[in-house]
């Protein structure tokens, strides 16, 4: 018998200090999505604050799902299969009340669509994790989750910025 706690889906977990800040992940990214090297569509995007720290930031398939609650014209949902969040683009008016609501401001609006869009695991293979398995980055993994195991990387990336600054530095 499996509790709400116990069900799985699929996740990306980051180790930030591995993260190069080569940004191929972006590249295959918006290559699947879009079909042309266009970085800022990528569902995953790295930022550096301070150099030499790169934050991958991607939904994280919080167990509460904030961004399919807020969007008022039920828009969002979630893939059963992997747990990511799938957009319905015939639906999304593009008002951004998702992207407020996201924890960990991993959803942005597509600059020539105006709808939303987030990671989507690429059904289950997400090309970011292949990119960064192969050059041997291992900074992004695909792994099976518990249901609430991602909140905790589901905040603001400034705030991780400053964890990780933390730690790599002694701050």
């Amino acid at each position: 018998m499996n509790s709400d706690k116990e069900i799985r889906h699929y996740w990306v977990l980051r180790d930030f200090s591995r993260c190069s800040g080569c940004r191929l992940c972006e590249v295959v990214c918006s290559l699947k999505h879009e079909g042309k090297i266009w970085p800022e569509v990528s569902r995953i995007r790295v930022m550096e604050l301070f150099p030499g720290i790169n934050i991958p930031v991607l939904c994280d398939q919080c167990s509460d799902y904030p961004c399919i609650k807020s969007c008022p014209t039920n828009a969002l949902s979630v893939d059963n299969k992997t747990g990511a969040v799938i957009v319905d683009e015939s639906k999304c008016n593009g008002c951004g009340v998702c992207i407020e609501s996201c924890p960990a401001k991993a959803l942005k609006l597509h600059p020539a669509k105006g709808k939303v869009i987030v990671c989507d695991l690429c059904g289950g293979s997400p090309r970011c994790v292949e990119v960064c398995s192969t050059l041997g980055f291992n900074a992004l993994r695909l792994v099976t989750k518990y249901a609430d195991i991602a909140k905790a990387y589901a905040i603001d990336p400034m705030r991780i910025h400053k964890l990780v600054m933390e730690k790599l530095m002694g701050g």
